[in-house]
């Protein structure tokens, strides 16, 4: 560099410095690398770049070239202290010609020797960002008193400033990641909330086993089969055994392995090693590799054909496998939780799934019920979903009627509680008062219904679910006159909408005195 370089060779050098300056997201590779292309284009003999911190009022080498770690270690420079601190100081260069002749030249380093016998030229000029000088880039030059360093100066700036800009990157990068660890934070937070049982819905005697099994087999490794019809909520299940063990923090990775093609199904799994088959241009990590230390969920694993079969046996017996295309065994510490709305006894009995792999998954079965066997449940879940999709759509609904809740709990809901969240989200979208009625109800259900749905049966479970909703959320003045004042509220609003408001019709279908009808609305106008 003390040599005159050619406009083309100086041009040429920068273009190096730039490309280096940019070849990485990693800080100190990215500046490692530009320190290299200044001593190959510039022909530096020694180079650092100090970075400052802020807080303890002093700067530490960040990268160096030409140092040893002993060097590197001894470089830290105050503001203001010696050329390096001066620099930074007053965000102006420094050229030092002869540094055995600079009593302002520190030689903290200690990688010149004698500065008394020394032939070195030192240049150093400021990292600026933004108003700010953030540090300090310097190189070492044999000594020629016939030449001057002013041009050299000014392209050490030209680099300082694709320095800058690296600096900046990194930390856009660091602020990003900041960002999105707390946000991770946060997420894996509520999610833990989320999912832990006393947040689950559910007052009935079906799903208060469940929710006992899913707890004791939380705290376990043991390996768990969920079964139930579509939409009983498998997947949700999974995840409440996952949020409260001891693998929370870890991954969940659900999967499911419907419908797949086997070498689809095989690559989503295992993931492949590049060049394992035409257009495999980078290495992919499968499902097992991303649950590492956390939770696999294989939903539909009834539907696994049998060379896969084969394969995930293997996983769960000797906790490896090999990516496709690939030789070296990767070990895995994954927990499997797998699903299924298939009776995999039967299918073991057809020959349709291995019965070794059967008694490996069915180590804790937890069946799901369907709604239909847990329809106290069904107000309680309304109710829950009413409040979601308000929130989502900006919708003011207060409830449902009498008669519309009575139909729900009524129905049969073969496609379980997934059906009643679509079917509660579709009212709410659709409807046009502080009520859902039936009106709002769709097709299917009204065509399904017993004529009787309002007593019986459907009546029981609606008020045995209203109570157990209260039950276990009491209300301040007690769940008795809670449940009896809104019984009646809304009864006395149903019989006044029924008659046109008019009150003495109103009497008669509740079956009350009109006085006493008088009376009670006189008291809830006060």
């Amino acid at each position: 560099m003390n040599k005159r370089l050619s406009g083309f060779e100086a041009i040429t050098a920068l273009y190096k410095v730039s490309q280096a300056v940019t070849s990485s997201l990693d800080q100190k590779e990215a500046l490692r690398a530009t320190l290299r292309a200044l001593a190959e284009g510039l022909g530096i003999e020694r180079g650092m770049l100090v970075l400052a911190d802020p807080s303890t009022q002093e700067a530490t080498i960040e990268v160096a070239h030409n140092m040893s770690e002993d060097e590197i270690r001894r470089g830290r420079y105050r503001t203001g202290e010696g050329v390096v601190g001066r620099v930074l100081e007053t965000g102006e260069p420094m050229i030092v010609p002869n540094v055995g002749k600079e009593p302002l030249f520190l030689n903290r380093t200690r990688s010149r020797g004698d500065l008394r016998k020394s032939q070195i030229s030192f240049i150093c000029v400021p990292v600026n960002l933004e108003g700010e000088t953030v540090g300090a880039l310097s190189v070492d030059l044999p000594f020629e008193e016939e030449i001057a360093l002013d041009e050299d100066e000014r392209l050490l700036a030209v680099v300082a400033g694709y320095v800058a800009q690296a600096v900046r990157i990194h930390r856009m990068v660091e602020s990003e990641k900041a960002v999105l660890a707390d946000e991770n934070l946060h997420l894996r937070r509520a999610l833990e909330g989320e999912y832990r049982i006393k947040n689950f819905i559910g007052a009935s005697t079906p799903m208060k086993e469940v929710f006992e099994q899913i707890m004791l087999v939380a705290k376990s490794r043991a390996t768990v089969l969920l079964t139930g019809e579509s939409g009983t909520g498998k997947e949700l299940a999974a995840k409440g055994i996952h949020y409260n063990s001891a693998r929370s923090k870890a991954p969940f990775i659900g999967f499911s392995c419907a419908s797949l093609p086997e070498s689809i199904l095989e690559n989503e799994l295992f993931g492949h090693e590049r060049g394992a088959f035409t257009g495999a241009t980078a290495l992919k990590k499968g499902r097992f590799e991303l649950a590492h230390g956390g939770t696999l969920f294989l939903d539909e694993v009834g539907e696994i054909p049998p060379n896969i079969q084969v394969k995930l046996l293997r996983v769960i017996q000797e906790r490896e496998f090999e990516r496709l295309g690939g030789k070296e065994p990767i070990k895995v510490d994954v927990r499997i939780i797998a699903a299924t709305n298939r009776n995999l006894s039967e299918e073991v009995a057809k020959g349709r799934f291995r019965e070794d792999l059967f008694y490996r998954l069915n180590v804790v079965p937890i069946k799901l019920p369907p709604l239909r066997e847990r329809k106290e449940d069904i107000p309680l879940l309304s109710y829950h979903f009413l409040k979601k999709f308000c929130e989502e759509n900006s919708r003011k609904v207060e409830g449902f009627t009498h008669e519309a809740m009575a139909r729900l709990v009524e129905y049969d809901w073969p496609g379980n509680v997934r059906e009643l969240e679509n079917m509660v989200e579709r009212m709410v979208v659709l409807s046009r008062g502080s009520q859902l009625t039936e009106v709002d109800l769709p097709g299917e259900i009204l065509a399904n219904l017993n004529p009787q749905a309002a007593s019986g049966e459907g009546l029981d479970a609606m008020i045995k679910g209203l109570a157990s909703y209260l039950f276990s959320n009491p209300p301040e003045r007690g769940v008795y006159h809670d449940i009896v004042d809104r019984v009646e509220d809304m009864l006395i609003d149903e019989a006044l909408a029924k008659t046109g408001n008019v009150r003495l019709a109103a009497a008669r279908i509740l079956g009350i005195n009109r006085n006493t009808l008088y009376a009670k609305l006189a008291k809830r106008d006060k």
